[in-house]
């Protein structure tokens, strides 16, 4: 039976054609979800190799939200740059000119992210605006004056109630309304065992992304097992859950509610406990 909600696996996905000429050096660049998946938001997936980059550029149309899982590197907003390492999670907002390149010798860099509102990379209202040059990768590193930069490490894991279902090991949003964000960008790490129990956001759609680990995943009658590199986009209103099949490894997933700058404003909605029927039933897809 075909998956009703869209799971998408990196690795099923060609590389986009990039134009060096538009500043897209990215080695490896994919859009997992997208309007053709029926999400006005696309999900990207962003590999750097050393000395790797996409040169300056904006977004006229769209905020681009992202987080740095694997290497090292270099970000610059509007003029300011500043180190960025696994954990930092970035908000560039639109008609403001960025850039991200990979000054390592030796380590790649994953960046995966977000074109908030926008179902693909036209619809971003996409401009090149020059090259990152010697004097951008030499300028004093600092904060960013322009947009919003968190590492996870600085963030406290929220307090979610278990008796609304959230039984995950660890949740946190670098993201959202708290610091001035109308969307939210989240963290979640599930020890084995773990699981997010049934649930709907009623007034927003969710992405997420599985970082590492093996777990199964419900949406609406859909039951497929998730590993890292798959993207799961449910829409507003669908009932969902995530449970970690795993007895050894950690599940961890991070991911959007697009419109709403923190849980409550989801529209968030238990549904019930996951259980040995759900566990237990066929897969799809």
């Amino acid at each position: 039976m075909a998956l009703q909600y869209p799971l998408v696996h990196v690795d099923d996905i060609k590389p986009r054609a990039q134009s060096l000429e538009d500043g897209w050096a990215i080695s490896e660049f994919r859009i997992p979800i997208s309007g053709a998946d029926g999400s006005a938001t696309a999900a990207f997936h962003s590999i750097f190799r050393p000395g790797s980059k996409h040169a300056k550029h904006i977004h006229q149309h769209c905020d681009e939200v992202t987080i740095y899982l694997s290497g090292a590197g270099v970000t610059g907003i509007e003029g300011d740059t500043a180190d960025v390492r696994p954990g930092h999670c970035r908000v560039a907002p639109k008609g403001r000119e960025h850039f991200f390149y990979n000054n390592s010798a030796e380590e790649e860099c994953l960046v995966v992210g977000f074109y908030m509102g926008a179902a693909d990379v036209d619809a971003t209202g996409y401009e090149f605006r020059g090259d990152v040059t010697e004097a951008d990768l030499s300028a004093a590193r600092g904060p960013l004056s322009q947009g919003i930069m968190v590492h996870l490490d600085d963030v406290e894991p929220a307090d979610m109630a278990a008796g609304d279902g959230w039984l995950i090991s660890d949740f946190r949003i670098p993201i959202g309304s708290h610091n001035g964000y109308s969307s939210t960008l989240f963290r979640a790490h599930f020890l084995p065992g773990a699981v997010h129990k049934k649930h709907r956001h009623d007034h927003c759609d969710e992405i997420y992304y599985v970082i590492s680990g093996h777990g199964l995943a419900g949406a609406g009658d859909d039951r497929a097992e998730v590993r890292g590199g798959h993207f799961h986009y449910i829409p507003k209103g669908v009932e969902h859950w995530l449970y970690n099949l795993s007895a050894s490894e950690a599940l961890e997933v991070v991911g959007v509610y697009i419109g709403a700058g923190n849980v409550a404003a989801t529209g968030y909605v238990y549904m019930g406990d996951v259980g040995e029927a759900d566990i237990n039933a066929p897969r799809t897809g």
